[in-house]
């Protein structure tokens, strides 16, 4: 269903529970947000990119990036045309920043904000 637009917010206790493995000691997840095949955690300690690759999607790459390392991030909303949101994350010390398309089933808003809380710390 998200190929078709209907990417969306996860409910934090479901991620949490679904990515058990991936936490350390005592992180919770604040917000998740399922991009269509790929995920994105907002913990309270950092941003984890979890990107399904493949055909069949078995084979994940899980980056984790500590909020005190991304320098700045932008974001642009949809259009008329264009239906789909960007949000561009630089981390320190790499040029290319980190880009994630989101399809108009998620408040790009609401992920703005939610980077701003802890990335302003």
């Amino acid at each position: 269903m998200a190929l078709f637009g209907n990417a969306h917010t996860i409910d934090p206790m479901t991620a949490q529970q679904d990515y058990a493995r991936l936490l350390g000691h005592g992180e919770q997840v604040q917000a998740a947000f399922l991009l269509i095949r790929d995920t994105m955690l907002f913990t309270d300690r950092r941003l984890v990119l979890v990107d399904k690759q493949g055909i069949t999607g078995k084979k994940v790459e899980y980056h984790s990036v500590p909020y005190r390392s991304i320098t700045h991030f932008s974001v642009e909303t949809a259009g008329h045309f264009d239906l789909d949101a960007e949000l561009k994350i630089w981390i320190s010390g790499t040029p290319t920043p980190i880009a994630k398309t989101f399809t108009k089933g998620v408040d790009i808003y609401e992920v703005q904000a939610i980077l701003t809380q802890y990335v302003a710390r």
